[in-house]
């Protein structure tokens, strides 16, 4: 049988990155995405649904994020469904799927992505820029064009 766990979602930032670091001193950033849907019901009215989905981020990509993106940032994931079971303080056992983000790409808002000539770096631009100036990162930390 074949399997198969690939995400790709796009959507915008519900709160900024929260970042922390494990005791080995690896970076990790959680980021809590709402994905809109639009869809026509069955008396052919629109509907609009959102899901709140939250993706956690390894290393150089983590910091990244916690540097570059904010509140409302639109971004592309790109990662692979995870499970996670714990015990909550009253003792119950939890359970959440979260994604666990292999690749994240900061999208333009708002004017940029109306005028990406004007606001937003040439492809060529982004492809050789150093990390701090990524406009995405992947999960070693190599730069990757804008979409």
């Amino acid at each position: 049988m074949v399997n198969l766990n690939r995400v790709f979602l796009v959507g915008n930032l519900t709160k900024d990155p929260e970042l922390r670091y494990t005791p080995q001193g690896t970076a990790v950033a959680t980021l809590r995405l709402a994905v809109n849907n639009s869809f026509k019901d069955k008396a052919g009215q629109i509907q609009k649904d959102t899901c709140f989905i939250n993706a956690t981020v390894w290393a150089q990509p983590a910091e990244a994020c916690n540097q570059y993106l904010k509140k409302g940032s639109p971004v592309f994931v790109e990662g692979t469904l995870q499970s996670r079971s714990w015990k909550d303080n009253e003792g119950k056992n939890r359970t959440t799927i979260e994604v666990r983000a292999q690749r994240v790409q900061f999208m333009p808002r708002g004017a940029a992505a109306a005028k990406p000539e004007q606001d937003a770096p040439a492809a060529s631009e982004t492809s050789t820029a150093p990390v701090e100036e990524a406009t995405s990162v992947n999960d070693v930390g190599e730069n990757t064009d804008i979409i």
